[in-house]
């Protein structure tokens, strides 16, 4: 079977996004670096928009053809927040209308982030199979060009530069860590390390409640699962019954998935700030509370990818000096 996004697609990818996208740090960080395994963290929360999210999305709007992009239709994504933000941030660029739809269960601050960049916001539903459902609609009845947030091959090619990115910078990596969600992030970045240094282990990293990727890969097919409120609220949502791309490079080439609970996902948010002086929303943490949590021992280089840091600014205060984990 034929690899769903390929290295040399990745690559093309690199060189489009350039001059886009911040070629964002790979730093050391101390406080997580242990018996001889530096670890590092590639540090997602300097990019433009926030989060990686970036990427993906500028290579797909990048991508469009002339006819999508010169017609006044415009773009539709559906988005727990960040991938919003960013196709209203590309799509802006290349002054094309953009759509983003959202559920009730997005944090205000993400919405109120897509719309400050001149997108159209729809709230629909308490899911974002049901933020889907008014994609699906647009996309038929606009004529509207979708940029899903993770199942489309130019979406996931531009998150896999980040593996690249890892790679030159830090050649001899033995272990990365990414957040876990719908599977563009975690695939992408996983075809791209396991293509040029295969004997790298690659661990997605998720939230114990409603990690649809890994109920999806313990089925073997992609499944439905209830998506709950957690501090992880940029991992939420499924991979969609129909996936076509991400859930087959999660399951040939993610080495592991490890699942956190609340408290440990608000850990990683309270030791990111305390001791690497870093705001990261709780997707963006899960890498960093996987090592705290003792879910993963570190025998050689390591690398965290720091996915995003929206979060919302009281709710960081209140984990950060009140040790909440909700």
């Amino acid at each position: 079977m034929p690899v769903a996004v390929t290295i040399d697609e990745i690559r093309a990818a690199h060189a489009r996004i350039a001059g886009h996208v911040v070629r964002t740090p790979l730093r050391p960080a101390l406080s997580l670096s242990r018996d001889g395994s530096p670890v590092h963290l590639k540090l997602e929360t300097r990019q433009t928009t926030g989060s990686f999210k970036l990427r993906g999305a500028t290579n797909a709007v990048l991508s469009l053809d002339a006819s999508a992009q010169g017609g006044a239709a415009g773009v539709v994504t559906a988005s727990t927040g960040n991938h919003g933000r960013a196709v209203a941030h590309a799509a802006k660029a290349r002054g094309i209308r953009a759509v983003v739809c959202m559920s009730q269960l997005v944090p205000a601050n993400k919405v109120e982030a897509v719309r400050a960049l001149g997108a159209e916001v729809r709230i629909v539903g308490c899911s974002q199979d049901d933020a889907q459902n008014e994609v699906d609609r647009l996309v038929a009845e606009g004529g509207l060009a979708e940029i899903p947030p993770f199942d489309h091959p130019a979406v996931i090619a531009g998150q896999g530069t980040i593996g690249l990115e890892i790679i030159a910078d830090l050649p001899d990596v033995e272990l990365v860590l990414v957040p876990l969600s719908g599977g563009g992030l975690a695939g992408g970045i996983a075809a791209a390390v396991k293509a040029l240094r295969p004997q790298a282990k690659v661990v997605g990293i998720s939230m114990a409640r409603g990690a649809a990727m890994h109920a999806s890969l313990l089925a073997g097919k992609p499944v439905e699962v209830e998506e709950l409120p957690t501090l992880a609220d940029s991992l939420g949502g499924g991979i969609g019954l129909a996936n076509r791309y991400s859930f087959a490079l999660c399951r040939d080439f993610l080495d592991e998935v490890i699942l956190l609970s609340e408290e440990e996902v608000a850990a990683g948010i309270r030791h990111a700030f305390r001791a690497e002086d870093e705001i990261v929303e709780g997707a963006a943490g899960v890498g960093i509370a996987a090592l705290l949590a003792g879910k993963l021992r570190p025998s050689g280089p390591t690398a965290i990818v720091v996915s995003g840091r929206n979060i919302d600014p009281e709710l960081h205060r209140r984990i950060v000096e009140e040790g909440v984990a909700a």
